[in-house]
């Protein structure tokens, strides 16, 4: 019966990631979001060694390929600090497949094996989420930033509805609305923008666009709201932000030393 059940969210899984669901032509990107949550440097330093020497490299054998790590700005003064992990799938059954995968990679089980079997006094982080995100007809792919260095921004934005509805009605107006034509036209270099297909705060998207400095994101959001094509989209009774975004959050980010990215 176990088994039967396994398969059976297995089967609703894939019909939920089916492009037919969220309007997407043809081959499009799913990326999943780890984040890990934790309380203090030594934590930090843990996860960096895990991520950067087992886990990367092992995904990297699997031919996954510009896996994004980053850090919060705000991390050095913060109690609660985290790290992200953003990984691109080709398909959801890629993902799906992942865990099972790894376990057939003899490397990385042997080198993942203090990490992931540490005593729980000795835990290497508080907590870990997992969001399963599927790309947006409108951006299909990640857009890599064309040049790394230690100054650049990822902002990774979230917005909430109250309801499904008025979710999809907001990310009409990202993928048809003519909102992501607005961001690409000011540079803001979007890296993707998703649909969160699980998680734990939905009806949900997320975007991240990536600046050369805190200054220039700055300036350049301040361009966004003064921008004709912008007021103009954002004022038109179906797109009232009040109405269809209900939370929004924003987390500035540098990459880490070791992200593809």
């Amino acid at each position: 019966m176990t088994k039967i059940k396994n398969i059976l969210f297995i089967i609703a899984i894939l019909v939920a990631l089916s492009p037919v669901v969220y309007g997407a032509k043809g081959p499009h990107d799913f990326y999943q979001i780890k984040i890990y949550h934790l309380k203090n440097n030594e934590q930090v330093d843990q996860v960096d060694q895990y991520l950067k020497n087992v886990y990367m490299p092992a995904l990297h054998r699997l031919s996954i390929k510009n896996i994004g790590v980053f850090k919060p700005i705000a991390n050095d003064t913060a109690t609660v600090k985290f790290i992200y992990v953003l990984i691109p799938f080709n398909s959801g059954e890629a993902w799906m497949k992942l865990d099972e995968n790894l376990t057939k990679d003899a490397l990385y089980t042997s080198s993942a094996k203090s990490f992931k079997e540490a005593p729980s006094d000795k835990a290497p982080y508080e907590r870990m989420e997992s969001i399963l995100l599927d790309a947006f007809s409108g951006q299909g792919h990640l857009l890599l930033p064309t040049a790394k260095n230690a100054e650049r921004v990822f902002e990774l934005r979230s917005y909430e509805s109250p309801t499904e509805k008025l979710s999809e009605k907001k990310m009409a107006m990202f993928n048809t609305g003519g909102e992501i034509q607005i961001f690409n036209r000011l540079g803001f270099n979007p890296v993707f923008y998703a649909h969160v297909v699980s998680g734990s705060h939905m009806p949900n998207f997320m975007y991240m666009p990536v600046f050369e400095s805190v200054e220039q994101r700055n300036a350049q959001w301040k361009q966004f709201g003064e921008d004709a094509a912008w007021k103009d989209i954002s004022t038109r009774p179906e797109n009232e932000n009040k109405v269809s975004v209900s939370h929004i959050d924003s987390i500035l980010m540098h990459s880490t030393s070791y992200s593809d990215f």
